[in-house]
């Protein structure tokens, strides 16, 4: 049941929410609402959103959630939504020490989504687009019936990765017309003749089949789609033969996959910025001297590294912290960058104090991928001690692979390029003429997991209802998976040159 903040929760808000102000933060209002754990693993099963369309994947998550808490195995502290005004909500019965740690927490995370590049595209109605995703899926479901509707989610649900996060951010032109963009139709042979002989030499009824000839011949020729196009879900959404509920749960589909997006590309940014705020706030205005402990004791686990884990939020909140520090003390420009005395990089200062506008700098116009990418530094490696890990098949053992800098960092640029998924793009949506569907897995370094790949193949094939094929890559040599009528088949195929 939803409970409304009490007055002294709500008096905390505004503390917080002052102090937050005060060290620059901008941010959306922030609508709390007090769960208790049922609730708060309902909530968050549906991913933060009061209703979502009904499907059985959400009964699992909260099936998940809830015997995580009830074995004390995970416990949710806090959860917030990008929307204006943003929801957040609180768990009954934790602490104030808590519950002031999380509305810290939430101010940082809501000023991450209201100014950092990559949420700027965003519906910031969301709750409004869910509520009526869930009511359109229902009225299609007493249509259609419960378990069609439901099973062509799943086959949309397996496809929603088939996207471009990046397309909301290109400007593209509008396509002209199709009878003003269409070339002219190359001239017709004719044989010469007088004038008074043309209707028999030319007859018009032959030069009409000549004609549609030429036509016919120009629109095989013509590329369809013109150029290769990242988000596979816009073409099957433009071009499969659908139903107009089918469509609907797929533009459905789409449409949420665009609002997680920018939380996908920027997970260890906003995880490490709102944990350097909540830090900043809890310790240096917000606590008593008797609540500093049992903050610190909460803010432990959260921060702890796991053997072989990424911890988003260590990582993000001290990459921060690094980069605060660095334009503090001077440490970057072409000076820095030649210096080759570790000694002396270690004992650069020339106390510029240009730390914290740096970091709110980054916090608008950087993804992780770039975050990472730029800020990661030798320095910060060695400092924080990162290695790259791998199974070794002769010991049966994960054991660490190397802490060199360079192949750290690429490792961590390989998991985050792409949200860690291979490029898919379509190729031809008349493949031979036949109309069949031709992906292309651009290869950067990162193959096709095999299993996932024929499930794909699979699900697009239900949606296109034609032959579907994906030319990739393996060992360095050219491959064509397919899946049609008679189940999936692959064969040796060329792979084009970059």
């Amino acid at each position: 049941m939803l409970k409304r903040l009490p007055p002294h929760l709500h008096d905390m808000q505004a503390d917080i929410e002052g102090h937050a102000r005060d060290y620059g933060l901008d941010f959306f209002p922030i609508i709390y609402e007090v769960l208790d754990y049922k609730t708060m693993n309902e909530v968050a099963a549906y991913g933060g959103f009061p209703t979502r369309y009904p499907h059985w994947r959400f009964g699992m998550d909260y099936e998940q959630l809830a015997k995580g808490y009830e074995f004390g195995l995970q416990k949710i502290y806090e959860m917030v939504i990008n929307t204006n005004p943003s929801y957040a909500y609180l768990l009954e019965g934790n602490s104030l020490v808590d519950q002031k740690t999380v509305m810290a927490h939430v101010c940082a995370h809501v000023d991450f989504f209201k100014n950092n590049y990559f949420f700027s595209k965003t519906n910031r109605k969301m709750i409004d687009g869910m509520a009526n995703h869930a009511a359109l899926v229902r009225r299609h479901m007493s249509r259609h019936g419960i378990e069609a509707v439901e099973d062509f989610i799943d086959v949309c649900l397996s496809l929603e990765n088939l996207i471009d996060p990046m397309s909301p951010f290109i400007a593209r032109k509008a396509k002209p017309r199709e009878d003003e963009d269409e070339d002219e139709v190359a001239e017709i042979p004719k044989l010469r003749a007088k004038q008074y002989m043309e209707r028999y030499i030319n007859p018009p009824e032959f030069l009409e089949a000549q004609r549609k000839k030429l036509e016919e011949e120009r629109k095989q020729q013509k590329k369809f789609p013109e150029e290769p196009q990242r988000d596979v879900l816009a073409f099957l959404i433009q071009h499969a033969p659908l139903d107009r509920w089918q469509r609907d749960c797929l533009e459905i589909i789409r449409n949420e996959a665009y609002y997680f997006a920018p939380q996908a590309m920027t997970k260890i940014m906003n995880e490490g910025w709102a944990t350097y705020w909540h830090s900043k706030i809890m310790t240096e205005k917000a606590s008593s001297a008797a609540e500093i402990i049992d903050y610190a004791d909460a803010c432990s686990g959260i921060l702890a590294s796991s053997p072989g884990q990424l911890n988003p939020y260590k990582l993000g909140v001290e990459l921060f912290r690094h980069i605060e520090s660095r334009w503090n003390k001077g440490q970057f420009g072409k000076e820095w960058e030649e210096c080759d005395s570790m000694s002396v990089k270690q004992n650069w200062d020339l106390r510029l104090g240009l730390g914290r506008e740096k970091i709110f700098e980054v916090r608008k116009l950087y993804s992780d991928i770039t975050f990472i990418d730029e800020f990661f530094t030798l320095e910060f490696c060695l400092d924080q001690k990162y290695y790259t890990f791998a199974h070794n098949d002769r010991t049966g053992n994960w054991e660490i692979l190397s802490r060199e800098f360079q192949q750290v960092k690429n490792q961590m640029l390989r998991m985050l390029t792409n949200r860690g998924q291979p490029f898919i793009q379509v190729q031809d949506g008349n493949f031979d003429n036949r109309g069949e569907l031709l992906l292309q897995h651009r290869h950067e370094g990162l193959d096709l997991d095999m299993a996932q790949a024929q499930d794909t193949l699979r699900n697009l094939h239900r949606v296109w209802r034609r032959p579907v094929n994906i030319l990739t890559k393996f060992d360095s040599k050219g491959k064509m998976l397919r899946f049609d009528k008679d189940g999936y088949s692959e064969k040796s195929a060329e792979y084009p040159s970059p």
